[in-house]
């Protein structure tokens, strides 16, 4: 009897513990069960977990929080989850959403692909941002970026008609790929005129992107329309 091989799946990310700063690490020790979600299979319900109706955001790999918190600061109408593997940037955005007493977002610490999957209600989004994913710039790691057409597929299931996914990079041809793979799905109209959009006022201008700009490097931001 021949023996069946297992399917791998490909992860986007490499699990790296890091080492979390004392402040971190007392912030996940007292702010999880607060503002975090813990594993499970159940399917979220969004409006349970933040105590209101409003428009739900997503965003995937917020890194240390600062660009998250400031988004959910100015835009207090909205409720935010943001999904990041690396637990020093979990236990860093912890500490500013109770610096700041934020009551709109939420943590999640786990693989982005499947909390949308399996916990995240079809037609439910408002938006997802996707910034700054790790590019993978070897050819031979492509296979590995989180936006690929089956990623894309999923999310046209979560975001609701009207809704938006917003994306930004600064490696020109993850740009590309990511406007090859968004635009060739029906379920996506693109914002543009021509590819690329302005950086929106919603989204703040990071450390990382100001450094960018100074040394010349480039920045792309797409938008699609879920239709």
């Amino acid at each position: 009897m021949t023996q069946q091989k297992k399917h791998r799946t490909v992860r986007s990310f490499i699990r790296r513990g890091g080492r979390l700063t004392p402040g971190q690490q007392r912030a996940i020790d007292q702010l999880w069960s607060k503002y975090a979600i813990n594993n499970a299979d159940s399917l979220l319900e969004l409006d349970t977990l933040f105590n209101r109706k409003a428009p739900k955001v997503i965003e995937i790999g917020f890194g240390n929080g600062a660009s998250l918190a400031e988004m959910a600061r100015n835009q207090p109408e909205h409720d935010f989850l943001g999904i990041e593997v690396h637990r020093p940037g979990v236990g860093q955005l912890l500490n500013l959403i109770e610096q700041f007493q934020l009551t709109n977002i939420r943590v999640a610490c786990t693989d982005a692909l499947e909390l949308l999957e399996h916990r995240i209600a079809d037609n439910s989004l408002e938006r997802l941002h996707i910034y700054f994913p790790d590019p993978w710039h070897k050819k031979r790691h492509h296979k590995r970026r989180i936006v690929q057409p089956d990623f894309v597929a999923l999310l046209s299931k979560k975001i609701k008609s009207g809704g938006h996914l917003h994306m930004a990079t600064d490696w020109e041809h993850y740009a590309e790929q990511m406007l090859a793979d968004v635009s060739q799905n029906s379920d996506f109209q693109n914002c543009a005129e021509q590819d690329y959009i302005p950086r929106p006022d919603y989204r703040p201008l990071t450390k990382f992107e100001q450094r960018g700009h100074r040394l010349g490097h480039g920045i792309w931001d797409l938008l699609y329309k879920r239709q």
